[in-house]
């Protein structure tokens, strides 16, 4: 039995290794298999016969690119639900509580004027103080959260009409004002940001985008175009979404003109305020409490899908590793880097005209809108108007394409061109009161404005996104930009008691202001003259990960190191820190002539060199074009 055994391994040994036995013994030999094992391992595991890798790397960044659009819609959706809700809720609870029959009915003695009065004072004196957190929001919390975050703010705003009280409308007005300039600076950074991504999966066969370098000076330039416009073409049709709840819901419940604009003499430029001498009963019958409840349920719906609009499509503005260095730079640093920011020429330059760009959407709305047109044809063709403007800014966003093949600045030029004419009209026409003949006059007004309108908001955040391709400094920029939006919003709303010529030649000043100041930015743009630029403080990682094995092998311990590797490594700790030191200093302010000549010396030049490192290369390479 154990010889019977012994020759059957021995047959079995010569199976599996393709050979006759070893024994020298004169056996019956047995078909050997196609191959060996090993050979049948590596045909397993190896690729398939059929399987082309770049073919499959064509569909992975297809499949890439189709993830930034969805990031790019998700995020121009998102924002236009949650400004849709925002000023269609505002815009009838306004109204409703105007009405002294309703108040008086539904709140007594409750005050409800002057809630709305502290309720407005909080979303347009809040945001002043942007500037202060919103970028150390947005480095801490992530692009998307922080716009996460501020839709669900807007969400709290329209929870508290169900309940309306001191205690819950002025706290969720105070805290929009406070995720305004955050919103719309993560926003701006997020679509500039996509259109930068969605290059590097277009070109991902390019050397600088595979070793994750800076790509050539204009290289994203249509991409920003092209992203922009969608957004703005998307977004401005929170005006037209914006009117559903008038149109549907409150319009039935609205006196006619001859009833609400009775005791109103004049309109237009002769006109005071608003809309002086508005009867105090605008509805005509009151709503039903369980009918206001079910559109506000409506209201409240589209904000939570607007949250989750921006929780499940938009993805990462940036690489984990990119995060991690984002949020690696100091609280301070982060602090001052918007301030630092406006040591360049092209930001002061533009300040101008962020300001008359927040400056023009107000005045269209409480100015055109309702000084010239519920003015003349009733509070029942409200609707009518806000939508014409909506639809007109949202159509016109598309001629920002135009910069594809025009030079950049004839949007901007073309739009304040636009806004100086119909100003100018503006000064010169008062509407009757009660004469719904001047409807269609009204609506080509009010669309011609919404062209300019559209040129002005999507060419300022074009330009914004041209002039810094760098993604570390996005949010920075756009913060600036926002902030004196937020400004411009504030004095709006101080200014509403005054006469309506006394507000458009501040506008026409903010107008030509602004275009002289621009036209100035780009002739000195054209002669190469060089902009400031902060350096923004290097990264100081604590655990060095794989990102970092290229400069340094972090698996290496210090025993493995020669004399010579561990004082050249010893040389760049210090180095290090003395660099690190030196930036402190400098953004603390110049250091005192007490503290040395030589020191002294040393630290100014420092500075100087800390001043001009920011975008040094794309400077070099301004100069060369």
């Amino acid at each position: 039995m154990a010889a019977v055994i012994t020759e059957d391994n021995v047959y079995c040994e010569a199976e599996v290794n393709g050979a006759p036995p070893a024994d020298g013994q004169d056996q019956v030999q047995l078909p050997a298999p196609e191959g060996n094992i090993q050979g049948q391992v590596e045909e397993f595991l190896g690729p398939h016969p059929d399987y082309d890798e770049e073919e499959e790397e064509r569909k992975y960044y297809r499949r890439k690119r189709l993830g930034v659009v969805k990031n790019m819609v998700g995020a121009s959706c998102g924002g236009m639900i949650i400004y849709s809700v925002y000023m269609g809720l505002l815009q009838m609870q306004l109204i409703l509580h105007y009405d002294e029959t309703y108040r008086e009915v539904k709140y007594g003695t409750l005050g409800l004027e002057d809630i709305d009065n502290k309720m407005l004072m909080g979303i347009n004196v809040t945001p002043i103080v942007g500037l202060l957190y919103t970028p150390v929001l947005i480095r801490f919390l992530g692009t998307k959260w922080m716009m996460f975050l501020a839709s669900g703010i807007y969400a709290l705003f329209v929870s508290t009409n169900y309940w309306e009280r001191y205690y819950t409308l002025v706290p969720s007005a105070v805290a929009i004002g406070i995720v305004i300039v955050p919103l719309w600076a993560s926003l701006g950074n997020y679509i500039t940001r996509m259109a930068q991504q969605y290059y590097e999966y277009v070109n991902y066969k390019d050397e600088h985008v595979q070793e994750q370098k800076k790509p050539p000076k204009g290289a994203f330039h249509s991409y920003i175009i092209i992203f922009q416009s969608v957004f703005y073409i998307v977004f401005h049709l929170s005006f037209v979404f914006a009117e559903f709840p008038m149109v549907l819901f409150l319009n039935h419940y609205l006196n006619d003109y001859k009833h609400t604009l009775y005791k109103v003499t004049q309109c237009g430029a002769s006109g005071k305020g608003v809309i002086e001498n508005l009867n105090k009963t605008v509805l005509l019958s009151l709503p039903r409490s369980l009918l206001l409840i079910e559109v506000e349920s409506v209201l409240m719906g589209a904000a939570f899908l607007a949250m989750l609009i921006f929780l499940v499509l938009c993805g990462a503005a940036y690489r984990p590793t990119e995060e991690i260095d984002l949020r690696s730079i100091g609280w301070g640093n982060i602090f001052q880097l918007p301030f630092k920011h406006l040591r360049d020429y092209r930001l002061r330059l533009l300040c101008p005209f962020f300001i008359y760009s927040g400056f023009e959407v107000p005045f269209a709305v409480q100015g055109i809108i309702l000084s010239y047109g519920v003015c003349a044809v009733g509070m029942e063709k409200l609707w009518l108007l806000v939508m014409v403007y909506g639809l007109s800014s949202s159509i016109c966003s598309g001629l920002s394409l135009m910069l594809l093949r025009l030079p950049r600045p004839i949007i901007l030029l073309v739009g304040a061109f636009m806004h100086f004419v119909l100003i100018i009209a503006l000064m010169c026409w008062s509407p009757q009161p009660r004469e719904p003949s001047y409807l269609p006059y009204l609506l080509v007004l009010i669309a011609l404005w919404g062209l300019g309108t559209a040129l002005n908001k999507t060419g300022l955040s074009t330009l914004l996104g041209m002039l810094y391709e760098d993604k570390e400094r996005l949010d920075f920029v756009y913060t600036i930009y926002h902030w004196w939006q937020a400004i411009a919003i504030f004095i709006v709303y101080l200014w509403s008691a005054l006469p309506m010529r006394a507000k458009l030649g501040l506008l026409l000043l903010a107008l030509i202001v602004a275009s002289f100041c621009y036209v100035q930015m780009e002739r000195r743009l054209a002669k190469k003259i060089p902009f400031r630029l902060p350096r923004i403080p290097r990264p100081r990682h604590k655990v060095k990960g794989y990102r970092y094995l290229e400069e340094e092998n972090s698996d290496e311990s210090d025993t493995d190191l020669s004399d010579a590797d561990a004082d050249e490594k010893d040389e760049d700790e210090r180095r290090l820190v003395e660099e690190d030191r030196n930036t402190d200093n400098d953004s603390q302010g110049s250091p005192g002539p007490e503290r040395g000549g030589v020191r002294d010396r040393r630290k100014k030049q420092d500075n100087a060199a800390y001043e001009q490192a920011g975008e040094r290369e794309d400077y070099v390479q301004h100069t060369r074009d």
